[in-house]
Formats: structure tokens, C-alpha cells, sequence
């Protein structure tokens, strides 16, 4: 009961804050085009929950969590009236981060042989099924913002907000490219095998990656700023939920378990704690 209780809320809340944030007289088929996307973002995640219960392989995981974003930001573009500039790059933000990320991040499982969050939970429908529902949740909460946005029948023009929180995104993004890569490329060195990384932007912050998350998901949602009136506020909840996922829940709370596992002995590892801002970044000094 506990279980159907929390993916009754898992969907419900998605749904609820799209359901708010629908532009008026936005819709597809005579749905409410926001929630209707939500709820179309969650069939696909438990569409590719089959398969993957009965392969037991959590392999396309996050593959299919990317190609949820575009599919749901391009039935936006879609059922949007006349998408402006700015609300097209908006879009185009979205398409590049989840192609990236997800691209990315398959390649990583697949070189891996795995993903070591589900080394348990794939073995268990109900659980898997969760993390699958999960997925879903993720998707419609961050993108809320931008498929709100993208929906909007008002057109302001480009102006200062737009040029802000672009200038977020592409720092943000920029930033998560190169700490992924920079990983990627510590861990290819054998030499390096069984140490942790604390070079590049990771002698910054020990998760700049995250950093960069949260920071094009902020550009985003300002970006969308103009396009909000009423109940559609609510949509300032993703940004939010970014943060709160990543640095309360999954994330940092679950790498830095892994991390004391690992190296919790090491005192180079412990002074790396001391010294090493959690998220944002220390651009100067040493």
C-alpha cells in the first residue's frame, strides 16, 4: 500500500502542477495540452518498464528518460500555436541538453556493464517500477517550466529576461559538458583506477556536474518568466525540484555515501571534503 501510495503521488503531483500551469484554451485532442503531455510522459516510462523488467536491464534507463524530454518538448512545439524566437530556442535548449545527456549517459552504462542504483531494485517489479514512475516525475517537474512556455499563446518579444536566462543555460550547460568529460577522462587512465577525481572543475566543487544542472534548469525557468501569469507560478517549483533531488535526496547524498565506502579511510579524501565546496563552485583562489 505504501508503494501505490507514493506513485499515486509521484503522478498525481506532475499532474496537478501541469494541470495549474496549462495555458488557457491550449489543448490536444480537447485535452488540457500540459497535463496531457505529463501523463503521455509517464505511459512512456511504463511502456519501457516491460522490456526492461523482463531483460532485468536497467541499460536504456536513462536513454529512455532523454528521449521522454524531446518527445514531450516537441509535442509542445506541436500543439503550440505560433512558438516565437524565444520560445523555439527554448525548445532547442531542451533538445540539446537531453541528447547530450542521454547519449552520454548510455555510453557510460554500457561501457560500465551497468548501473549500480539498480543492482537491487531490477530484480523487484514493484520497485523497478517505481524507479521507472520516478523517471516519469523527473521529467514533467523539470520541464514544466519550458513546455509551459513553449505552450503559450502570448508572444513577448526577445528582451532582457530572455538574454539572462539564456546566458544561465549555456553556462550551465557548459559547465556539466566539461565536468562530464573531465570524469570520463580520469577514469579512462589506468593510473587512475581506484581514486577519486579532484582535478579540472572537480577541484572546484565536488559536483560541478550538478552545479551545471541546476543552473541551466534556473536559465530555463526564467526564460519562461514572461510567458507566466496566475497559476502558472507554479512552474517555479522546477528549478526547485532540481535542487532539492539532486542535493537532498539522489544525487550528492548518495555519491557521498559511495564516497565514505570507498575512500572514507584516505586522509587526501577527507581534506578533499574540507576544502572542496559541496556544489557551487569556488572560481578563485586555491
Amino acid at each position: 500500500m505504501k508503494k501505490l501510495a507514493f506513485v499515486l503521488l509521484a503522478v498525481g503531483l506532475p499532474l496537478a502542477v501541469t494541470g495549474l500551469a496549462n495555458p488557457s484554451g491550449v489543448t490536444i485532442n480537447g485535452w488540457p495540452a500540459a497535463p496531457t503531455l505529463a501523463l503521455g510522459a509517464f505511459v512512456i516510462q511504463w511502456l519501457a518498464f516491460i522490456p526492461a523488467r523482463l531483460l532485468q536491464t536497467e541499460r536504456f534507463y536513462d536513454l529512455t528518460g532523454s528521449a521522454t524530454y524531446i518527445a514531450v518538448t516537441l509535442g509542445a512545439v506541436i500543439a503550440a500555436f505560433d512558438p516565437t524566437g524565444a520560445q523555439a530556442l527554448i525548445a532547442i535548449m531542451i533538445f540539446i541538453w537531453a541528447g547530450r545527456l542521454g547519449s552520454f549517459l548510455f555510453r557510460r552504462i554500457h561501457a560500465a556493464g551497468g548501473d549500480q542504483r539498480f543492482d537491487q531494485i531490477k530484480f523487484s517489479s514493484s520497485r523497478f517500477f517505481v524507479a521507472w514512475t520516478l523517471q516519469g516525475t523527473w521529467v514533467v517537474m523539470t520541464s514544466c517550466a519550458a513546455v509551459t512556455a513553449v505552450l503559450s499563446p502570448e508572444q513577448p518579444p526577445l528582451g532582457s529576461v530572455h538574454i539572462v536566462g539564456a546566458a544561465m543555460w549555456v553556462t550551465g550547460f557548459a559547465i556539466e559538458v566539461i565536468a562530464d568529460r573531465q570524469k570520463s577522462r580520469f577514469r579512462e587512465d589506468p593510473d587512475n583506477a581506484g581514486h577519486f577525481i579532484s582535478v579540472g572543475l572537480w577541484a572546484r566543487s565536488r559536483h560541478p556536474n550538478y552545479f551545471g544542472e541546476i543552473l541551466l534548469w534556473a536559465g530555463i525557468a526564467v526564460m519562461a518568466i514572461p510567458y507566466l501569469s496566475g497559476t502558472q507560478w507554479v512552474v517555479m517549483l522546477s528549478p526547485l525540484f532540481v535542487y532539492g533531488l539532486l542535493t537532498r535526496i539522489s544525487g550528492i547524498p548518495t555519491l557521498a555515501r559511495r564516497g565514505q565506502q570507498l575512500w572514507g579511510d584516505d586522509p587526501d579524501y577527507q581534506a578533499y571534503l574540507k576544502n572542496t565546496p559541496t556544489l557551487l563552485p569556488r572560481f578563485f583562489g586555491t
